[in-house]
């Protein structure tokens, strides 16, 4: 368990100084080739650290693969393009704000569609963790801007939030090979999209980058989320992945911003959230599948997580 939430809040620290960076590269990119270089940066980056480990090969299984497809498309192809529509028509408060709303997402699609257990603590946990991210993104006031932006960066994060509880479904695949498979096909859609429309090359500086950020916030903030949702559900991992927004504050305090109010009220916050999902109890009678075929299945009660030996469904 407290590998899973180091994994989700190291991989939400990382994602959090990309919404920024992105911020400052738009003006160098069109939003349609800046999303394809940052996916681009993840499947490259990933593809040369497998090469230089040598790791093996990945086959995945039909439904494995459905899951995949699903994932790569709305996490990886559409989630990055409306982020940056967003973000690029609108003040970076009101994106940062709006940010928060994937973990909101992420809880109500696991607990509504996928079925995962989600009890009262987890519930006001969630909502703790949101309210600190809340109070540190818009420390006054936010500007979401006008028109279709804002509209854009939510269904960018109900994209994320399906896309988290679709790689959960195949967490169990080796978490490199999935970020940098989600990367190359997505960055590569993406940048032949941009090209189409009339998008043009950047310079080099600004493709390197966007590669590097791409390789930081996507490709091993990816991987990382990939061990969270093996380890804890994918409700868990998307309440925990919202502690970004304070992370990086601190981050900013390090390098010489003041500790405000508004800071140590969202460090109170977070940290009850937190402590409320790890004092979570959750035990019942459930059934594991027989190992291998002719073998009993296993019943029995102990506490435990959703994770992926656990992914019964609750009614």
């Amino acid at each position: 368990m407290r590998r899973g939430v180091a994994a989700a809040c190291l991989s939400a620290a990382l994602f959090g100084i990309s919404t920024p960076l992105a911020k400052l590269l738009l003006g160098q990119a069109s939003p349609w080739m800046l999303a394809a270089l940052l996916d681009l940066g993840a499947g490259v980056g990933l593809l040369i650290y497998r090469i230089a480990t040598r790791a093996s090969t990945v086959r995945l299984s039909r439904p494995d693969f459905g899951a995949f497809v699903g994932a790569t498309f709305v996490g990886g192809v559409a989630a990055p393009v409306l982020l940056m529509f967003g973000i690029s028509q609108m003040p970076a408060t009101g994106a940062s704000l709006l940010l928060n709303s994937e973990a909101v997402f992420t809880v109500l699609v696991a607990w509504l569609i996928f079925k995962e257990h989600v009890g009262r603590r987890l519930f006001l946990g969630m909502a703790a963790i949101v309210a600190g991210g809340v109070l540190v993104t818009v420390p006054e006031s936010a500007d979401l801007g006008s028109g279709w932006a804002p509209f854009a960066v939510l269904l960018a994060c109900l994209c994320w939030a399906l896309d988290n509880n679709l790689t959960q479904r195949i967490s169990t695949t080796d978490a490199s090979w999935l970020a940098m498979m989600k990367g190359l096909i997505a960055g590569s859609t993406n940048l032949a999209i941009a090209l189409l429309v009339g998008s043009h090359l950047p310079s080099f500086t600004t493709i390197s980058a966007g590669l590097l950020v791409g390789f930081g916030a996507y490709g091993l903030s990816l991987m990382l989320f990939v061990v969270a949702l093996r380890q804890l559900g994918t409700a868990r991992s998307g309440a925990y992945f919202s502690v970004a927004p304070f992370l990086g504050a601190l981050v900013a305090v390090v390098l010489g911003e003041p500790i405000t109010g508004a800071l140590v009220c969202a460090g109170v916050l977070m940290a009850t959230g937190v402590w409320l999902h790890l004092s979570e109890h959750h035990e019942h009678e459930h059934v594991h599948p027989a190992p291998t075929p002719g073998e009993p299945e296993l019943r029995h009660t102990h506490p435990h997580y959703p994770d992926v030996e656990h992914r019964h469904t609750h009614d």
